[in-house]
């Protein structure tokens, strides 16, 4: 596991943290123009939300589901399902109106109402395959990072806020890398994600803490666009500080928490910076 330090001069950190933060203006405006992210955005809109329980019934069965959909659903996208892939069991929701019993006091006009929940199967898009002839799907512009080495993050990040009262631990989580719980001081990473993915996402949470954006739940609520822009801003920074490029995945997360607009991004560049230099002296020390 990589030992990676960002101890050096200050006025040298201060310049290439200030470099790095200014390409996330550039990228983010690149993404804009090319569409991208509306693309995608416009795509996964497309698909069902599903509920807590079903989320839950598609994660137990296939742990890395990403995006679902049933076997016409998917043909209708311009993918088809691979022949012999295995079904993902979820249930569905109807309502039937029944004719009403004659000694029953419901009017007859309504009719008695029978809710049940059928069985579906869904495939995940890892399941299908592009039909020849189809528009090619948009690219997720949040990519998870895929590398071994926490670049000597997650060792000094996690003692410096265990010394400060917090714990730090997995769980399954159905949608997001990790989390922050200001009631019970916990910080959660998601299980099954990379060790890069997770250094990445210890800074962004390490970051909120930082930035003061868990004091208040109501505050984070009002204001969580602006606030996720930061914390993954930060994370963005001190990664490259440390010699890892997270683009692949921040780029396009802080496209959609800013809905595309730099001028967020630029209006909390001193806070991000501060905050960088907070999390570098962590590393160094």
């Amino acid at each position: 596991m990589s030992n990676t330090t960002i101890t050096r001069d200050a006025a040298d950190r201060q310049a290439e943290a200030e470099a790095l933060h200014a390409s996330i203006v550039e990228q983010v405006q690149q993404l804009a123009d090319s569409g991208q992210w509306r693309a995608f955005l416009e795509f996964a809109r497309s698909f069902h939300n599903y509920s807590l329980n079903n989320l839950l019934l598609i994660l137990a069965q296939k742990p890395d589901a990403t995006m679902v959909a049933g076997f016409r659903q998917w043909q209708a996208k311009g993918r088809q399902v691979r022949k012999g892939e295995k079904s993902i069991k979820i249930f569905g929701y109807r309502e039937k109106k029944t004719e009403t019993a004659a000694d029953d006091d419901t009017s007859s006009d309504e009719g008695r109402v029978v809710r049940y929940f059928p069985t579906l199967s869904v495939f995940d898009i890892a399941q299908t395959d592009p039909i020849e002839g189809a528009d090619p799907l948009p690219s997720d512009p949040t990519q998870q990072l895929t590398g071994d080495q926490d670049h000597g993050l997650i060792a000094p990040l996690s003692d410096h806020l265990e010394s400060r009262g917090w714990t730090i631990s997995r769980e399954p989580l159905t949608r997001a890398s990790g989390y922050t719980d200001p009631k019970t001081l916990r910080v959660i990473l998601a299980e099954g994600i990379s060790v890069e993915q997770s250094a990445k996402t210890l800074i962004h949470e390490t970051a909120h803490i930082e930035l003061r954006h868990i004091d208040s739940v109501e505050e984070y609520r009002q204001h969580r666009g602006r606030m996720e822009v930061e914390a993954e801003s930060v994370a963005f920074v001190v990664a490259g500080l440390c010699g890892f490029d997270t683009s692949a995945y921040s780029i396009g997360y802080i496209a959609g928490w800013s809905d595309e607009d730099v001028t967020v991004i630029r209006d909390s560049a001193s806070r991000v910076l501060a905050a960088v230099h907070s999390i570098a002296g962590m590393l160094d020390q």
